[in-house]
């Protein structure tokens, strides 16, 4: 058999490629738009975007996702987003919708995540709700909007003020609440997957007494809270017609292929997130992590998101509710 180098190879495949018709090859290069785009490490997001690599779905829908750039500071990961420096950015709406409103030019695409991943837990001998908490010590990392909005959350369902009634024990990450939990050193852990089940998972006597999704429908008259969701930068969208409905679409797909058989994508890919594949799948199958693709395209889903700045808003966790601006077309 004749040897056939790597290079003879490519020149071939470019001499084959200028041999089609020149409105083809214009159609080619114009369907490879590049993305910029990033990672956040260790933590569940990392699962789809492995799943968007391997199965090549950016090029199915005519755009070119290359690596993204890793990141293990969540400051930062936003902080880059903010500056321009990728054009594709997977985190909490709240925070994209934030940054809107201080100026900076993005368009919110999807909604991937609802917020019953995130809860309270506490010991099945303890507190069973959230009105016993009084005069308790509740385990939360404080800085985070996450926390700052359950507290709304709990303040307006249960006119309970936690910071009041009880006595926060601030930490330094999300799992740190659930190892004081464990540690009989908390009354209650407020927290997020996959730390909830992971907590759940050592220590079998602990339970969910709240789920911050659950409380909010019973606000909402049964609307979901969204929780993280999928940005674009304006520019992008703005000189590339159309890619803000394909960027969509490729998250679309990825969804809808880990969701159709999420055994096999956390087998694939889940040891790459930082968590223990049988922790991912327990999330998962417990619907407490759970990806929803719910595109701003839609209306209710894009009534969700108003809906739910106008919560955000009455509890100063936004200076206004969105308007019609902040979603992609």
């Amino acid at each position: 058999m004749a040897h056939i180098s790597r290079r003879h190879l490519l020149a071939a495949a470019a001499a084959s490629s200028f041999a089609l018709p020149s409105s083809i090859r214009h159609a080619m290069a114009a369907a490879d738009i590049r993305v910029r785009w990033a990672s956040l490490q260790p933590g569940f997001t990392v699962l789809p975007v492995q799943y968007i690599l391997a199965n090549d779905l950016g090029s199915k829908n005519g755009l070119s996702f290359p690596d993204p750039a890793p990141y293990t500071a969540v400051s930062t990961y936003y902080n880059d987003f903010v500056a321009g420096n990728y054009d594709v950015c997977i985190g909490s709406w709240d925070t994209f919708a934030a940054r809107y409103q201080a100026g900076v030019p993005i368009k919110y695409l999807c909604t991937i995540t609802d917020a019953n991943m995130i809860a309270l837990l506490a010991p099945k001998g303890g507190v069973d709700n959230v009105s016993q908490l009084k005069g308790k010590t509740i385990a939360a990392l404080q800085s985070t909007g996450t926390y700052r909005m359950v507290k709304a959350l709990i303040n307006e369902a249960f006119a309970f003020d936690i910071e009041k009634e009880a006595t926060i024990q601030n930490v330094d990450n999300p799992a740190a609440s659930v190892t004081l939990l464990m540690a009989d050193r908390a009354d209650a852990a407020l927290s997020w997957e996959p730390n909830i089940t992971t907590g759940l998972m050592k220590k079998p006597d602990l339970r969910v007494i709240l789920k911050a999704g659950d409380v909010y429908k019973r606000l909402s008259g049964g609307l979901e809270l969204p929780y993280f969701g999928v940005a674009i930068r304006k520019e992008l969208a703005d000189a590339n017609p159309g890619i803000a409905a394909k960027v969509s679409k490729v998250f679309e797909d990825c969804l809808s292929g880990i969701n159709a058989n999420t055994t096999k994508a956390v087998d694939l890919f889940g040891s790459k997130t930082g968590i223990a594949p049988d922790t991912l799948k327990e999330a998962m199958s417990s619907k407490r992590l759970a990806f929803n693709y719910r595109p701003m395209s839609d209306d209710l889903s894009r009534s969700s998101i108003l809906l739910a700045s106008e919560f955000l808003a009455r509890n100063g966790l936004l200076t206004r509710p969105v308007d019609q601006n902040f979603f992609a077309a």
